[in-house]
């Protein structure tokens, strides 16, 4: 059963037996990013006011979204499409690139159907056909990214215990178990000559920003930020993924220390053993009785 507003109910049965009423209905989209950033989408050709958000049409499309309704705990799988131009920005960076970026991760998306009196006009009423969150990325191109979203029963095929003994780190590396001070771990520096999308050539590169992050600051990527899969001490560094831009000479980056989980990294770069959740002792599975 769905739940709706007492106005929307009104208007469906003042339309019942009348041949000339007419009901206009759109979908809005709504994703909530991990940062708390809304973004809201509609596949209506005019902007749509619903639950205090206004629902651009203007923005990235959204394709793909089916209605499934089932008996039992069955959880919702489907692929969508969102399809973006070159001038469609998520803060400051082109949105496919954004979403290439991990910008999605974790996100939350609703799928709510309006119901108006006239096209573009007030909405009545609106039922909400999907919540749930994004599952994977399984695509980005230059003009679209394919998504696997999930409802929110996914959670329940989580593994239990939530934390289970394994020789690398538990922590996500800066987050309030890890307490390392991002901060503290920053360099700041320009592109050399010669750099591409994938390598910057930098003298100031050190083997710790390997599986680190870069921020662009300036120029064509600025707002930009890509991983780092890889770094030679005073020479370059190499992104996992191109820059949507290919970087100039000059312009201005902060790259920030990586960490591969281990013990030795967390004592040897950071310094911050005793907030170390790893269990290096942990006998393989091989030998353990």
């Amino acid at each position: 059963m769905k739940w709706t507003s007492d106005a929307l109910l009104t208007l469906i049965n003042q339309a019942r037996g009348n041949p000339d009423a007419r009901i206009y209905f759109a979908d809005c989209f709504t994703f909530v990013l991990s940062t708390g950033v809304v973004l809201a989408y509609t596949n209506l050709d005019q902007n749509v006011i619903f639950n205090n958000y206004t629902f651009y049409a203007n923005g990235p499309l959204v394709q793909g979204f089916k209605y499934k309704a089932a008996i039992g705990l069955e959880v919702d799988k489907q692929q969508i499409t969102l399809a973006a131009r070159p001038s469609d920005l998520l803060s400051g960076a082109q949105f496919l690139a954004a979403v290439r970026d991990g910008a999605f991760d974790g996100a939350t998306v609703k799928r709510d159907r309006v119901f108006m009196t006239a096209p573009g006009g007030p909405v009545v009423g609106g039922v909400q056909l999907f919540l749930g969150r994004v599952s994977t990325i399984d695509q980005c191109g230059r003009t679209s990214a394919k998504i696997t979203v999930a409802s929110d029963l996914v959670v329940l095929d989580y593994d239990m215990p939530r934390n289970l003994f394994s020789p690398t780190c538990l922590h996500v590396l800066y987050d309030s178990g890890c307490m390392a001070v991002k901060a503290n771990f920053a360099t700041n520096g320009t592109v050399g000559a010669g750099s591409t999308a994938s390598l910057i050539n930098f003298a100031g590169a050190l083997a710790r920003h390997a599986q680190g992050a870069i921020d662009f600051l300036t120029g064509a990527n600025a707002s930009v930020a890509a991983t780092v899969k890889s770094a030679v001490a005073g020479t370059s560094l190499t992104l996992m993924y191109p820059l949507p831009n290919a970087p100039a000479t000059g312009d201005s980056f902060t790259v920030y220390a990586g960490c591969d989980h281990t013990r030795a990294t967390c004592q040897n770069v950071f310094n911050n053993l005793i907030n170390h959740r790893g269990f290096p002792f942990v006998p393989p599975p091989q030998i353990a009785f």
